[in-house]
Formats: structure tokens, C-alpha cells, sequence
């Protein structure tokens, strides 16, 4: 189904004054983070390892005070929990956890929810549920044993308990790439939310092969825009049965000129076929124009999800990065492909409140991106 239809201009949208104390006790915040490989995240077993964060005041709202070496050197995940006010969702990607592999998932777990010091309660609102998608394609998941790829959704255990009413993958993703999250109606909305959490395909030469065969039938660069095609339509379908959808994670694309330093990936040709794709398949016109987003000019009518990226939405052209490669000096080479989309109504509507990238070597840690993080209107 196409969706043509203009969105009313930016300043139409309902405001929500962002500093108010009404707005800051009824909303909730969903991080966002591909932090490359789970095993950095797994404190040794009765030891201390070295922190890569300072203990610093929250960029991202909510701040508590910054905590002592000692409480942020249990261990990585849980001290980012803390640091940023025991946010109520964070969606990892790239876990890098093999098919079966239920220890690993069981330590992550244990990590999260393991009491930085003595003054870390366990309480609801500093516990957290785990649920993992896992790669189960046997002839496009082979290398490094199986550790590629995977997604964990982690949601705070009183906002779990009151309300999310599922969590799901999606059928048609092989390759542990989706989770989604299905909220009750209610918090303080219109109409229920569905958060998906995602890791998209990272295009290249190599060849894709048939999940039924194994026959090479494409390369990956052929599969991601398959994958974006499938990722559109979930969204699209959630939306038909009436709920606001909020995508957030690793997208693998950047948007527009506006989203790499010092320049936009160009080479091969097939990145702006990619780019082009998504930006024809998520965003309408004037998302793509106020993202200055890579397009191109075509006569063929296909559906558009016509989403809001929430940090262009919001800071316009500033330029800030997610990815940040650990072969190169902080700054001189990064991207913006990390993104957090949100369905025009739910901005229209005025329920995203504040959105943030994370980027500083410290939020970084492990990894080679940095997190990033969405306030919506809600009853945390």
C-alpha cells in the first residue's frame, strides 16, 4: 500500500515543554546499543575488572550522582544501568551469543541484575528482564562458531510487570536480528506502542544463501534490501492494527551527508543503492529532506513506513556519530547508522520528548558504537 500523503508541517506538532517536572514523572526512555560481542560484559567470576566509564552526570535527563570506582567497576551493564537512572528499556545488538548457548545468556543476565555495592538495592526498579533472539540460520550464520550477530532486549522488571504484554521475534527473520516488544495500551497514550529492536543486515559482496538450500542466491548487499523490505511491512502491519511503532538499533546505513565524517560512503556503488532504499522505504519527503538523506528519483510507487528520525526531527542538522571504529583515532573517522525511528503519529501527537547520542569515548567502553536513547510520554 503507498503512502503518499504529506505530513502537516513540523511546528503543527503538539509540544510537550521538555523541562517540566509533569513531563519528566510521566515518561520512560528506551536505550539503544550495539556493543559488539557480549564477552566484554561478563565480569570474571569473583574478580573486579577496569571500567571504561568516568562516573559522570547522565547526558541523556535524570542524573544521579556520579558513583565511587568501587561501584562502577562491578561490572559494565549493570554500572550503565546506573549511571543513566535505571532507564526502563535498553536494546543490545550484536551479542555474538551462538544458537543454544543458554550460560552466556544466563551470565548476562546475572550480570545486569548483580548489585554494583552495598548501597544497590535489589529492588523492582533496578531489575531487569532478559530476552535474547538468536541467529538459527545454519548456512548464513557460520563463521566464528555461530557468535555472530543477536539481539537482547532488556526491560526493567515494574515496567515489564505493568506494561508489556509481549515479546516476540519476527518469523521471517532468520538470523537474530528483531525483537519486538508489544506494549498494553496506556501509558498515557492514545493507542498501545510496539518498540522493535534491531541489528539490519550490513551489506556486502559476500553471498547470501538460500536458509532451505544453502545455494548462493544474491550477495548480503541483495539480502539487506530484502531486509528492509521485511522490516518495513512488520512496521506497516503493526501500524494497520493500531499501534505506534518505535524502531531503535543498529540500522547499518547511513542517512545523508549530515551522517559521516569526513565523508559519506560512497564506494562501492551498492552503499547508495542501500542508502537510497531505506530512505525511500522508511521516510517520507520531508524526513528525507530535512535529513538531507540520499535518494533518487524513481517512477515506481512502493509502500513507506513515512517515519520521523527522531534525532533530526529534533536537532536538525547537528552532526553527531554511533560508530566509532576502534582502528581509528576518536573523531576522525565515524557514522551515524545507529537510529531511532518513531511512527509520525506518535510525534505528530507530541509523545517523543527528547532524544541523545551518547558519544564520547567513556559511553563507548568496549564496543565501537555508542549508545543512544529516545524520552517518550508515558507512565514510566
Amino acid at each position: 500500500m503507498t503512502r503518499e500523503i504529506s505530513p502537516p508541517p513540523l511546528k503543527r506538532r503538539r509540544l510537550v515543554h521538555q523541562s517540566s517536572p509533569e513531563t519528566k514523572s510521566h515518561s520512560f526512555r528506551v536505550f539503544s546499543w550495539n556493543i559488539n560481542g557480549v564477552d566484554a560484559f561478563l565480569p570474571p567470576t569473583n574478580s573486579k575488572i577496569t571500567t571504561f566509564f568516568k562516573p559522570t552526570n547522565s547526558p541523556s535527563g535524570r542524573a544521579s550522582p556520579p558513583k565511587t570506582d568501587h561501584e562502577t567497576t562491578s561490572n559494565l551493564l549493570r554500572a550503565f544501568l546506573s549511571r543513566h537512572n535505571w532507564p526502563e528499556v535498553l536494546f543490545l545488538q550484536e551479542l555474538k551469543i551462538k544458537q543454544g548457548d543458554c550460560k552466556t545468556a544466563a551470565a548476562l543476565l546475572t550480570a545486569i541484575n548483580s548489585p554494583l555495592s552495598k548501597s544497590d538495592v535489589l529492588s523492582q526498579e533496578r531489575t531487569y528482564t532478559l530476552d535474547t533472539v538468536l541467529p538459527r540460520d545454519k548456512y548464513n550464520v557460520r563463521g566464528f562458531q555461530g557468535k555472530l550477530y543477536g539481539v537482547g532486549t532488556i526491560i526493567r522488571k515494574d515496567f515489564a510487570r505493568g506494561h508489556v504484554s509481549l515479546i516476540r521475534e519476527a518469523d521471517w527473520d532468520l538470523e537474530g536480528r528483531v525483537s519486538i516488544v508489544e506494549l498494553k495500551k496506556g501509558l498515557g497514550q492514545d493507542r498501545p506502542l510496539a518498540l522493535l529492536n534491531i541489528y539490519a543486515v550490513n551489506g556486502t559482496s559476500s553471498p547470501y544463501r538460500s536458509p532451505d538450500t544453502g545455494k548462493a542466491v544474491g550477495t548480503r548487499h541483495d539480502h539487506k534490501i530484502v531486509f528492509h523490505s521485511r522490516l518495513r511491512d512488520e512496521c506497516l502491519e503493526l501500524e494497520a492494527q493500531g499501534y505506534n511503532v518505535v524502531v531503535a538499533g543498529d540500522l547499518n546505513v547511513a542517512r545523508g551527508v549530515l551522517d559521516g565524517h569526513p565523508n559519506l560512503r560512497t564506494y562501492p556503488s551498492q552503499h547508495c543503492l542501500n542508502r537510497a532504499d531505506f530512505n525511500a522505504k522508511f521516510f517520507g519527503q520531508e524526513d528525507n529532506k530535512r535529513a538531507r538523506a540520499h535518494v533518487r528519483t524513481s517512477n515506481e510507487k512502493q509502500a513507506c513506513l513515512d517515519a520521523i528520525d527522531v534525532f533530526r526531527a529534533l536537532h536538525r542538522t547537528e552532526r553527531r556519530y554511533t560508530y566509532h571504529p576502534r582502528t581509528a583515532h576518536w573523531g576522525s573517522s565515524c557514522d551515524r547508522v545507529d537510529l531511532i525511528l518513531a511512527s509520525k503519529r506518535l510525534w505528530e501527537e507530541g509523545l517523543v520528548l527528547s532524544t541523545g547520542i551518547l558519544d564520547s569515548p567513556q559511553e563507548r567502553g568496549p564496543s565501537d558504537h555508542v549508545p543512544l536513547w529516545v524520552e517518550l510520554k508515558g507512565t514510566g
